[in-house]
């Protein structure tokens, strides 16, 4: 069935014409992608869709009634409300049926002597109840832990003030709040923003299986590989549409575009020969020759002529090395920092020899973008050593560009740290990342992320470094820069070190994974996919494991014995609290269907001591999910 059409939908800014005849159909069921370059207008044709912008021209036709859902990318909530209260907001429909449900048992009570009110109470009563199950009456508050948990937000957490969350945590709320309300068609505008890798997993797991629609706009192509059946580019201002992933949608449209360009090239051969040969009748002079002619010219002007496929710019380059370093690149032992009385980081040890591609993973806050300082000597460690080994050359991306001068131009910038070379040679190192004409006279405090990403890129290219340090690479970078660096870091001979959230990067870089806690660091061969499965997986034994005695084994085997057990009996406990809260509403149930029957009111006393233990089972029911929450927590 299909949810919304858009038909021909144009719209501009002054000048600036971002949809030029935009087309889509997005049915029940789709989970569709929406990709294109940084401005292409994605956020805009979103907020279309959303009823905050409107459309120039075109039409777009939405099924009746449809409950639609908008995250952008920064969230608003109320401040004065905590957590808690916020994502419970969702459910004041429910509350309020809830309330009305009673209220009714009340006015039945006190109609037991006039039958019509009583069938009409009874009535109303019987479809308030239904529509209160089908509202997850009796599971909100299980459902409302689960996206709270699911979303990073801690127990502790909840009881705290919307107001004093930061801009990403009020965006995840909001997320989660959309979430609960489970609308026909979520939009949704870069939602793994904000998310760690946990985080980002159980959405991408809730999205898998929601039962609506969604359109998602988002630069984690790991994220849509894993959610999307359908993806939709946005292309000079036009739509088109892909069966499948990310994956399959970069093959369908390099496929498209090749036979595109063919078809286009052999049209053009074509219209060369009937020219030619045009110009050849012509040339003879002759009446008869001169007719044919004339024949094949208004053949041609009626032939339906293609445009030449056009394809976004993107950026073209690659790394080299100025000379070769020995085996051993980067050798860190038992290193230690931390601020104040926390500590970031200690025990860490890493070596990294010629050839190492490792990617750099953890939760925020546990000291990655530290230990690239403290490498490249912008910090010092509390202790512990960091050793190069023979011919290292650092080259180093900081995600935040603090190098940068935002006084500077474009050209400037660069310029003014290869002072060996030329304006052209600067001038053309700049155009691999699309600054071209007077884009290099720009300052760089007009520049956006993404454009700061390429100068800085344009550096690092130009210092021919044999060790990357690469912090956050692929952050403001639209999805084919992504690729092209990806491209560029497969070609280059050196070493890499890179921290990253883009797991689709990781896989197409990566030969080794390490994840950095407090602790220290612990390595994963092979790429992301390979290191989410074993962490994923059960371990297997070790056979390189020592020894261990008889006692010690005995030990061992007692230990784990009452860890089954402690186990065992938390999983019957669990199981026979699930059974109860099971039990319970469905002798709730049978309480409602016995006082959404008019006979019961004919008997006040009768009908008052029903609903007096039917709330009575409702606290119980109340108690009994407590008990199970604590329980499965």
């Amino acid at each position: 069935m299909i949810l919304l059409s858009l038909q021909d939908v144009r719209k501009a800014f002054g000048t600036n014409e971002v949809l030029r005849g935009a087309s889509l159909t997005l049915q029940t069921g789709q989970r569709m992608g929406l990709v294109g370059v940084n401005g292409s207008g994605k956020s805009t044709l979103m907020k279309i869709l959303a009823g905050i912008e409107h459309e120039d021209s075109g039409t777009i036709s939405m099924q009746k009634g449809l409950r639609l859902g908008y995250l952008a990318q920064q969230g608003e909530v109320d401040g004065e409300k905590t957590v808690l209260e916020e994502m419970e907001a969702v459910f004041e429909p429910v509350l309020r049926m809830e309330e009305e449900l009673r209220r009714l048992e009340e006015e039945m009570a006190g109609a037991a002597d006039d039958p019509e009110q009583l069938r009409r109470l009874g009535s109303r009563y019987d479809s308030l109840n239904r529509a209160f199950e089908d509202a997850n009456g009796y599971g909100w508050k299980s459902a409302v832990q689960g996206v709270l948990a699911g979303l990073g937000f801690r127990k502790d957490q909840q009881g705290q003030k919307t107001g004093l969350l930061s801009g990403g945590e009020r965006t995840r709320l909001c997320l989660g709040r959309m979430l609960l309300q489970q609308p026909e068609l979520l939009l949704l505008d870069e939602p793994t923003n904000h998310l760690d890798l946990k985080s980002i997993a159980w959405l991408e797991n809730y999205l898998s299986t929601y039962r609506g629609a969604v359109l998602v706009i988002s630069h984690d192509r790991y994220f849509m590989d894993h959610v999307c059946d359908h993806m939709a580019e946005l292309l000079f201002g036009r739509i088109e549409v892909y069966n499948g992933n990310y994956t399959s949608y970069m093959e369908q449209r390099t496929e498209r575009f090749e036979i595109r360009m063919k078809t286009w090239e052999l049209q053009q051969k074509e219209i060369e020969r009937q020219e030619a040969i045009i110009e050849r009748y012509r040339s003879f002079n002759r009446e008869k020759s001169i007719r044919a002619a004339e024949s094949r010219e208004k053949r041609l002007e009626k032939m339906e002529r293609m445009e030449k496929p056009k394809d976004e710019s993107t950026v073209h380059f690659h790394f080299s090395c100025r000379r070769r370093t020995g085996e051993d690149v980067l050798m860190l032992t038992d290193l230690r920092k931390g601020f104040d009385d926390r500590i970031l980081f200690e025990h860490l040890d890493l070596h990294l020899r010629s050839g190492d591609r490792v990617a750099l993973i953890g939760d925020n806050g546990v000291g990655k973008s530290t230990l690239f300082k403290c490498i490249v000597g912008q910090e010092k460690p509390d202790s512990g050593t960091i050793r190069f080994g023979s011919g290292v050359d650092i080259g180093y991306y900081d995600q935040h560009q603090a190098g940068l001068h935002d006084e500077k131009t474009v050209l400037d910038e660069v310029w003014d740290d290869f002072l060996r070379l030329d304006q052209t040679e600067i001038r053309g190192a700049l155009g691999m990342f699309l600054f071209t004409g007077d884009d290099v006279l720009m300052p760089v405090s007009t520049l956006s992320g993404g454009e700061k990403g390429r100068v800085a890129l344009t550096k690092l290219m130009l210092r021919q470094d044999n060790l990357l340090l690469l912090d956050e690479p692929t952050n403001h970078l639209d999805m084919d820069s992504r690729e092209v660096l990806e491209k560029a870091l497969a070609d280059f001979p050196g070493t890499i070190l890179a921290i990253s959230h883009d797991r689709y990067f990781i896989n197409r870089f990566a030969t080794r994974v390490a994840v950095m806690d407090e602790g220290g660091l612990k390595e994963y061969l092979g790429n992301y996919d390979d290191y989410f499965e074993k962490i994923n997986r059960e371990q297997e034994p070790d056979a390189n494991q020592p020894q261990v005695t008889r006692t010690q084994l005995d030990r061992e085997k007692k230990k784990s014995r009452e860890e089954m057990r402690r186990i065992s009996e938390k999983k019957a406990q669990v199981k026979k609290a699930e059974e109860d809260v099971q039990k319970a509403e469905e002798e709730a149930a049978k309480m409602e269907a016995r006082l959404a029957d008019p006979a019961i009111w004919q008997d006040t006393q009768e009908a008052q001591n029903l609903t007096k233990a039917y709330q009575k089972k409702k606290e119980e029911i109340e108690e009994l999910y407590r008990i199970w929450e604590e329980l499965e927590g």
